[in-house]
């Protein structure tokens, strides 16, 4: 199965897209490298186009970041995304039993991974960042993903699904803010330097 069919199966069948997904066996190191880096790259790469190039206005003041800060940004964006995803992929399996899921490692990371589709696919909305607000909605359907994957490969039972997903998002986003304070200060010092050319 190519990338581009199994994220068209995410975003528009997730509940028989994750039938197959159940029945597969990636690698952990598979599935980081050859689906999760191409797709957290699109993000990471439209928002430095975005802030670097397109540069974001605000009150009537355009804003570019400079090319380095932008780098730095993106590529620690983009290590810290996988860190963040493969972490939340073993939160998923240590929740597992708390849910009456089944737990499985490689079928959590499996949950986390695709889970994350719809978000990172609409990372190429980051060149424009008026477009923000799609990638939040892209966002949470990716949450809706998650609650069918939860129930079809941890077989989590269906009146647990939905706590169990509530859990496992508050923890995803307990990660993101870590990850953008982290990202934040490495880039912080480079945009304390470009400072003085803000135009």
């Amino acid at each position: 199965m190519t990338i581009v069919d199994r994220i068209k199966g995410i975003c528009l069948k997730p509940k028989d897209e994750w039938q197959v997904i159940a029945g597969e066996s990636t690698s952990a190191a598979d599935l980081l490298k050859n689906y999760a880096l191409p797709l957290a790259a699109i993000g990471a790469v439209a928002g430095f186009i975005g802030s670097c190039l397109v540069g974001v206005s605000v009150l009537g003041y355009s804003y570019r970041a400079p090319i380095a800060t932008g780098l730095i940004s993106a590529v620690v964006g983009l290590a810290l995304s996988l860190v963040m995803v493969y972490v939340l992929g073993l939160i998923i399996d240590a929740l597992a039993p708390q849910f009456g899921a089944e737990k499985n490692k490689s079928q959590a990371l499996k949950v986390a991974v695709y889970s994350f589709t719809p978000g990172w696919v609409a990372g190429a909305l980051r060149i424009l960042p008026s477009l923000g607000i799609l990638a939040l909605i892209a966002m949470c359907y990716g949450i809706y993903v998650m609650y069918l994957g939860l129930q079809q490969v941890m077989k989590a039972p269906k009146e647990k699904a939905v706590t169990y997903t509530v859990v496992v998002v508050a923890c995803g986003i307990g990660l993101s803010i870590v990850v953008g304070l982290v990202v934040g200060a490495v880039a912080a010092p480079a945009m304390m330097a470009a400072a003085p050319g803000m135009h």
